[in-house]
């Protein structure tokens, strides 16, 4: 696990961890390339990252901690390293035969945890209930994203063509699965009310599901696709691959690494909670 570490004074393209009443900054996210580079924009404090110490890993998924003031990272071998605040529970990596390790995701307790893999397997630590997964199962296509629900008693799994998979108080409003795709589904975001969801593909194109329909970059021509999605105020935020941002909400946009692309692709973006 990484460490626990100072954030740093702000630099161009960063804002404090604070806004101007000292209150907890409300607008900004970060942005995670395989490398484990991690990168902050508007009030998102930059906390460290774990790109010294993945030794020949990739960064996998990035999430941040109920409190917004730290930030937690997956790898590929299913090590969680945590920034800003410690980690409250033990974590053992899933076993090598459960499939490649896709997404994290927290309880909103921030003491405990999901691991996802893409052969559907869920893995539970610390206070975070086990609600069953799809170890076993035959899937037409591999899981790319799972995410838990608002109120932490649910899960999602999505998988490349589509196809929806819901546990506990996840909600099952209907799915992509065996409709024509132009491309891959990447990501899931639950709908903030909990009753729907959104499911964006790597071209930008968004499918709503008893959610809002808030616009898309379907059939606009992207330099990189898109490799996931969060909720975002009353909307959701993109990110592709070289760092580009697509904001449908009504949060401000904060930035953006397209126009300077890293050198490895950015996998996962997360915002400040609340």
């Amino acid at each position: 696990q990484g460490p626990v570490v100072t954030p740093p004074a702000p630099v161009q393209g960063q804002g404090p961890g604070t806004g101007p009443s000292g209150a907890p900054a409300r607008f900004g996210y970060w942005l995670l390339d395989s490398l484990g580079t991690i990168r902050a924009f508007g009030d998102a404090p930059a906390m460290g990252d774990p790109a010294p110490y993945l030794n020949g890993a990739a960064a996998v998924d990035l999430v941040p901690t109920p409190t917004g003031k730290g930030y937690w990272v997956l790898d590929s071998r299913g090590k969680i390293y945590n920034f800003g605040e410690p980690l409250l529970f033990g974590v053992d990596p899933p076993p090598a035969t459960a499939g490649r390790v896709v997404s994290l995701s927290s309880t909103p307790s921030g003491k405990g945890c999901w691991i996802f893999t893409d052969r559907g397997a869920a893995f539970a630590y610390g206070d975070a209930p086990n609600l069953g997964d799809l170890s076993g199962k035959r899937l037409n296509a591999p899981v790319l994203d799972s995410v838990a629900t608002p109120t932490g008693r649910g899960y999602y799994m999505v998988a490349a063509d589509g196809g929806i998979f819901a546990f506990g108080d996840a909600q099952f409003e209907g799915s992509m699965g065996g409709r024509h795709l132009n491309s891959p589904v990447q990501s899931l975001v639950p709908d903030p009310d909990g009753d729907g969801y959104w499911l964006v593909a790597a071209d930008g194109g968004i499918f709503a599901f008893n959610a809002p329909f808030r616009g898309s970059m379907g059939g606009t021509r992207l330099n990189k696709p898109v490799t996931g999605m969060i909720a975002y105020g009353d909307g959701y935020l993109m990110v592709a691959q070289d760092g580009g941002i697509f904001d449908f909400s009504d949060r401000p946009f904060s930035g953006s690494l397209g126009s300077t692309p890293p050198p490895r692709p950015v996998v996962a973006v997360a915002a400040i909670p609340g």
